[in-house]
């Protein structure tokens, strides 16, 4: 048995390391009480940022979106399900691959550039559908599409974007992709299809993990906090037109009779009704089985996206990177596999891309660049991902995004 005071150095050795433990300074509860944010998260209070070019990764911005945006509309942003242990899991499931490093390969130029459906990109990092963006920052999407001309990336609207699919396009300098949450009147649905198709978007995301609603407890515990008259934007009561009168996606449709934007009886046979009246490529958004890859590929899809909504809208406790070779090994290479929820470094990026992703969509961490310094603040969060990215692909000997196979990752579990 250890001597008392041994014992106390111990712990306070212990409670230190905790406190400087970058996991839990971004984690969305305190281990006190897991339904409470950490007061001062890392880079808040006196070493919050002060500009974007002082961030040193991603989780400076997330801090300084903690303080500047209201708390109703951080909760929106931070929100997982019930006691966000599947936003807990995205993170932790990281840890369970390790790179493999190389020596003595020369490095001194590396190709992150990817082929997607016939198109070019600089690197592998998409920027994930978010919806309401205006509520981290005024200009909102419109903002975000610069960013995404100026470092050359692909941007996914959400249906309930603050922005509409025109705007985003413009703002992007070409074509953009546009994700559909499905509502129970067939004729709106098909409207906004024909809308993003006309608008020049080649690819149709469609989030089929919603079905079974999302138990948001952050989000009610922040709006509980917000002592803002929140009523002129979002009425305590009323239409679903009048609650979505803010999204330009819905503009000009007869939404009377539109209950939701989260079907419970929509099947497979949705993928064929989409192909019906689309000349868009259909992605699944929010397969995490290989049962489900291999029934989405039968049935038509022309992607899949490895996905749980960024920890909002299950509570499986499982990550999106564990779920992610089940499905690489189900799809067989028939057609590309994305993947998202719990990305926040170029060393997460890198094992997704080892395990079979074709790319990888990023959510939080831009909307913290947006929500902290607008579009310079996701510039700025693009830069940090491409520059650890490339980093690592340098550390593991591989100069090009094809290089990057299974044998560069180990599974510690195995």
């Amino acid at each position: 048995m250890s001597p008392p005071l041994a014992g106390l150095a111990s712990r306070r050795a212990f409670l230190k390391f905790l406190a400087a433990s970058p996991f839990l300074a971004a984690a969305p509860f305190s281990l006190a009480d897991p339904q409470q944010r950490p007061a001062a998260p890392r880079g808040g209070g006196e070493d919050a940022i002060a500009s974007a070019r002082d961030a040193v990764n991603v989780f400076d911005f997330e801090a300084l979106a903690q303080q500047k945006l209201p708390p109703a509309h951080w909760g929106y942003l931070a929100t997982g399900v019930d006691d966000d242990a599947t936003i807990k899991a995205n993170r932790e499931g990281f840890t369970r691959y390790e790179i493999r490093a190389r020596r003595l390969i020369d490095v001194s130029k590396v190709d992150m550039s990817i082929r997607l459906f016939g198109a070019t990109w600089s690197s592998p990092i998409i920027l994930a559908p978010v919806g309401s963006q205006r509520a981290f920052h005024p200009e909102g999407e419109a903002a975000v599409g610069r960013a995404c001309k100026t470092k050359g990336h692909l941007f996914v609207l959400s249906t309930v974007g603050t922005a509409s699919v025109e705007e985003v396009t413009a703002a992007a300098g070409g074509p953009i992709w546009f994700q559909l949450y499905p509502t129970n009147d067939w004729n709106v649905s098909r409207a906004m299809v024909k809308r993003a198709e006309a608008a020049g978007c080649p690819v149709l995301v469609l989030t089929v993990d919603l079905q079974g609603g999302s138990n948001r407890e952050t989000l009610r515990r922040y709006e509980k906090r917000d002592t803002r008259a929140c009523a002129p934007c979002h009425p305590l009561s009323g239409s679903f037109a009048e609650n979505n009168r803010r999204k330009p996606m819905f503009d000009g449709l007869d939404l009377s009779r539109v209950r939701s934007v989260t079907l419970s009886d929509m099947t497979w046979d949705y993928i064929q009704r989409l192909k019906d009246v689309t000349t868009m490529k259909i992605a699944v958004k929010g397969i995490v089985t290989r049962e489900d890859a291999e029934l989405a590929v039968e049935r038509g899809a022309d992607a899949v996206i490895v996905s749980n909504h960024g920890g909002r809208a299950e509570e499986s406790g499982r990550s999106a990177i564990e779920c992610l070779p089940e499905v690489v090994d189900a799809v067989a290479g028939r057609v590309p596999v994305l993947v998202d929820s719990g990305f926040r470094r170029g060393t997460d990026i890198f094992k997704a891309l080892a395990l079979g992703a074709t790319a990888i969509c990023i959510g939080r961490p831009y909307c913290w660049g947006l929500a902290s310094f607008g579009q310079e603040g996701v510039e700025a969060v693009l830069d940090i991902l491409r520059r650890e990215l490339q980093t690592v692909m340098r550390q593991a000997g591989t100069i090009a995004i094809g290089q990057i196979t299974r044998a560069c990752v180990v599974d510690r579990t195995r």
